[in-house]
């Protein structure tokens, strides 16, 4: 099992934050997300919570460092296709944070990728410097952000576990079977922690995008509003092409008609 965590703050208001949260999809670094669906949300009565279950659907492709330790086909004809993420976020506006999971619903025998972040207000502090007698000014609000994920590879787990058992089932006072079981037990953990940290390495490298794409959001909030953003959603569905996932699931939702595309450009 591996780990990764990083620490970041943007410098906006937790509101800011947490509507760009959930506004983030399309953007210009996020072109590999097809759909986003929200599957459940609701308040909590008691605390004034939201909770919201979210389903994104994403063009998937296995790291060909991962590919060369599979047996051979297990990846597929072309190791391309889409995959599903499931995501749940609670959010509480009063205390000012949010809570969010999200874990892959494909390859878990594979490895297992699950992401948790936890956005934090933070109280805007007095600037202790005092010019010409002014009052003291006021920074502005920020939010904090941390992110751990975990990585965690199974393959071969299940074969090496019904190895072992089948080893205690029918002992052989030799010491050749008992070899035999720990170097495959070593081959099938290396294999687990190449995996692991195979995903590690390309998680630093997302992890950065997924801030570079909250940033366009929260900017395009900042200048524009609800509507700045929703603009910008609609020129990155363009710039997919008209052929784009974003377009072609719209254009599903809405019959397909070719009224429907003059609409969606319009």
């Amino acid at each position: 099992m591996k780990f990764f965590e990083n620490n970041f703050t943007y410098d906006y208001s937790f509101p800011a934050v947490s509507m760009a949260y959930f506004l983030r999809y399309p953007n210009p670094y996020s072109r590999h997300v097809l759909t986003s669906d929200v599957v459940d949300r609701y308040i909590d009565p008691e605390t004034q919570r939201l909770h919201t279950t979210r389903l994104h659907l994403k063009k998937s492709k296995i790291p060909s460092g991962i590919l060369k330790l599979l047996p051979k086909g297990m990846g597929g004809s072309d190791n391309s296709g889409q995959s599903y993420i499931l995501e749940t976020t609670v959010v509480d506006p009063n205390e000012g944070w949010m809570e969010t999971e999200s874990r892959n619903m494909e390859w878990t025998g594979i490895l297992s990728v699950v992401e948790k972040q936890r956005y934090q207000r933070l109280l805007p502090a007095m600037d202790q410097v005092l010019i010409d007698g002014a009052s003291l000014e006021q920074k502005a609000e920020q939010t904090a952000v941390k992110t751990t994920v975990t990585f965690r590879s199974r393959l071969g787990q299940g074969k090496l576990l019904s190895r072992k058992k089948a080893g205690a089932d029918n002992a052989d006072p030799e010491e050749e079977a008992p070899k035999r079981g720990f170097f495959a037990s070593l081959s099938t953990a290396g294999i687990q922690r190449t995996i692991e940290l195979v995903g590690l390495s390309r998680t630093r490298e997302a992890v950065m995008k997924s801030k570079e794409g909250m940033n366009i959001v929260l900017e395009r909030l900042r200048s524009g509003g609800i509507v700045g953003v929703l603009e910008g959603m609609r020129r990155d569905r363009e710039a997919l092409g008209p052929e784009g996932p974003w377009k072609r699931v719209w254009l599903q939702g809405n019959g397909g008609n070719n009224a429907a595309i003059k609409d969606d450009d319009e």
